[in-house]
């Protein structure tokens, strides 16, 4: 049987790294839990001080992906991801590097558009990948 997961990020502004993510990969922010109309109103109901760069979560509507949770750490990001997502918006193979190349550079584009910052195009091993920071420095790559 497989275990479900989520994926973590350390940041320094968990609302506004999530609401990149979200908007990056079609999904959406984490509601808050039934009968409440905001993470603002479930935090006074259970006494807990709301803090919306604290903790947020980005979830996939249908349910299928893995959940992303954002939370705020004190330090800044010192290094290179050891770990980092690929967002697959390309053919993949069989498709060559030239066919997959336009279909990234679209995406990369809308990503720029929302905060991204394109590091450089990557051609190896008959792939073609482009690595990009998120707004906060995490590297990810669109292929």
């Amino acid at each position: 049987m497989s275990t479900k997961f989520q994926v973590t990020f350390d940041c320094a502004d968990a609302g506004k790294l999530a609401e990149f993510w979200a908007t990056a990969l079609g999904r959406q922010l984490q509601p808050p839990p039934e009968g409440f109309e905001s993470w603002q109103d479930w935090c006074e109901k259970n006494d807990v001080e709301y803090d919306p760069g604290h903790m947020s979560a980005v979830i996939d509507p249908e349910g299928i992906q893995p959940r992303l949770l954002f939370i705020r750490v004190p330090e800044p990001k010192a290094s290179k991801n050891r770990v980092h997502l690929d967002l697959e918006v390309s053919a993949g193979p069989p498709a060559t590097a030239e066919e997959r190349i336009p279909a990234i550079e679209a995406k990369a584009k809308r990503l720029e558009e929302i905060g991204a910052t394109r590091v450089g195009m990557k051609e190896e091993f008959g792939g073609a990948w482009l690595v990009m920071l998120d707004p906060e420095g995490n590297e990810f790559c669109v292929v």
